[in-house]
């Protein structure tokens, strides 16, 4: 029993030595494509902005941020696009279109905005924003907790991006949300590795065309 016990802490240590190890890995190859957006000086394909909660037809404070700093982003001219990529898998909630009317409501064209409907995972987003949209150079938009994540995901699918920090202030369950971020930084750096096809996939949707075209109810605003 006594070597049993010393064998299954042995294994507990060297797991959390991987967990740890990989999450340093992670953030340690990633920090430096993180920036604050007046370091952004290049113009990109698109703007990804991932989701987050909606509460009430409303964007959580965390996709408020997101959201207000890739608008920043647009209305500054540092991609001519918005993809906006979350969970709309069921008829009660939506976050894509809430994020699209909000971003209306601040003055984005509808025409610039892109919704993608099954963007259920950072890795789904990511990998959509390339097969579907087919953007080569994307700006990714999210907290830096996350951008880590997202950016590692996008460098091994070949995809180039820079990722800008929406954190503006402190809110209730960040150190929640950074603590859970460890766990899906170790499972997306071996998701990674295989390259699965995301959930749902679909026929291109090209950036160059009007966004209009992945629009599944007028807008509110009109």
């Amino acid at each position: 029993m006594k070597k049993l016990i010393k064998y299954i802490f042995i294994i507990l240590i060297i797991g959390l030595v991987l967990v740890v190890g990989i999450d340093l890995y992670v953030k340690l190859s990633t920090k430096d494509s993180i920036k604050n957006e007046l370091e952004i000086n290049n113009t990109f394909d698109c703007i990804l902005i991932l989701g987050a909660g909606v509460r009430e037809g409303e964007p959580s404070p965390l996709l408020k941020e997101r959201l207000d700093t890739g608008i920043s982003l647009y209305k500054n001219k540092k991609a001519p696009k918005i993809i906006m990529s979350g969970d709309h898998g069921k008829a009660n909630y939506d976050e894509v279109n809430v994020m699209r009317e909000y971003a209306i409501s601040k003055g984005v064209l509808e025409e610039d905005i892109f919704m993608d409907h099954a963007g259920f995972s950072t890795y789904d987003s990511i990998y959509r924003a390339n097969y579907i949209f087919e953007a080569k150079n994307i700006l990714l938009v999210s907290q830096r907790y996350h951008l880590y994540r997202a950016l590692y995901i996008s460098r091994k699918l070949n995809i180039k991006s820079l990722g800008v920090d929406a954190k503006k202030s402190k809110m209730v369950g960040d150190d929640i949300r950074s603590l859970r971020e460890i766990l899906a930084r170790n499972k997306d750096f071996f998701k990674v590795i295989v390259k699965p096809k995301p959930i749902f996939l679909g026929e291109k949707i090209p950036l160059n065309q009007d966004g209009r075209i992945t629009n599944d109810k007028t807008s509110t605003l009109n």
